[in-house]
């Protein structure tokens, strides 16, 4: 599909249960709540996959992000979403991410926006080839180097989210 806006996903209610479906482009306008996943990738060293999102995208076109994923399309597991994903955005075959936590993410300052964000790590030992559609720039960066990009670049707001309750759970 070469259109993002008519990707059909699952409405989901505060609890994650299925409620109906709706193309990608109604479901932000009318700001219903649905499925995403996020996978944090890092390579053999610990470095984080960072990328620049291209400008062409619907949500938080041009901001950077330290996970890998999307949109689950209706009918689809988290599982087989995170594996997608992650494959297409690096462009390799072969990822295995493993689950690590969900949460309910609402736009901040009185946003309309919400979704299920299951969280989700892999690591990936060898070339990447991203895809272009999805990632203008990108990067393996030390935590410390992400720190100083997040002090100074605009990142994704449910990536800020998840990375924040990422860093906590590591630290409890």
């Amino acid at each position: 599909m070469t259109n993002p806006a008519e990707e059909l996903l699952d409405i989901v209610d505060d609890n994650d249960r299925v409620i109906g479906t709706a193309l990608r482009g109604e479901v932000y306008r009318q700001g219903l709540t649905h499925r995403c996943v996020f996978v944090m990738v890092r390579d053999p060293a610990g470095r984080i996959f960072v990328h620049r999102r291209t400008d062409t995208k619907l949500f938080a076109p041009g901001a950077y992000d330290m996970w890998v994923g999307g949109v689950v399309g209706s009918g689809e597991t988290y599982a087989e979403a995170a594996v997608r994903e992650a494959e297409e955005e690096l462009g390799v075959h072969g990822i295995a991410p493993r689950p690590i936590f969900k949460f309910l993410f609402r736009e901040p300052d009185g946003g309309k926006l919400s979704w299920w964000c299951d969280m989700y790590e892999a690591e990936w030992d060898g070339p990447v080839s991203p895809q272009e559609s999805e990632v203008a720039w990108h990067a393996w960066l030390t935590p410390a180097e992400l720190s100083e990009r997040l002090a100074r670049d605009t990142f994704v707001p449910d990536g800020l989210e998840a990375y924040r309750r990422y860093l906590e759970r590591r630290q409890g």
